[in-house]
């Protein structure tokens, strides 16, 4: 079980990363928002998608970063790196730090 629980930590920015950017005339992505992606993208566990998308949130991920998470196509994904999954900058370092959160803190 603890596998697969690690496997869904592992899988969370994948799931997430996609094509695409934001303008800063579009509202702020939610917390509830990405939890939503998450779990539309075949995280069905509420409670793990929701710890990860307050761990995205919380790590500072941009606006633009966050845009480009939840519009991904899930079955598409297939990097596991952010970079690979179309993040720059400090994003990258921030969703690499919010995946190893995601497994010490929402995987207990």
């Amino acid at each position: 079980m603890r596998i697969s629980l690690i496997a869904a930590a592992l899988v969370a920015v994948p799931l997430l990363a996609g094509c695409g950017g934001g303008g800063d005339d579009k509202p702020a992505v939610t917390q509830a928002e990405i939890a939503k992606s998450l779990q539309d993208g075949g995280l069905k566990d509420e409670k793990l998608a929701n710890c990860a998308a307050k761990l995205f949130v919380d790590e500072g991920i941009s606006q633009d970063g966050l845009r480009l998470m939840i519009k991904n196509d899930a079955k598409a994904a297939t990097a596991v790196d952010p970079e690979s999954m179309g993040l720059t900058g400090p994003d990258i370092e921030k969703a690499r730090s919010a995946t190893n959160k995601i497994v010490s803190q929402c995987l207990k």
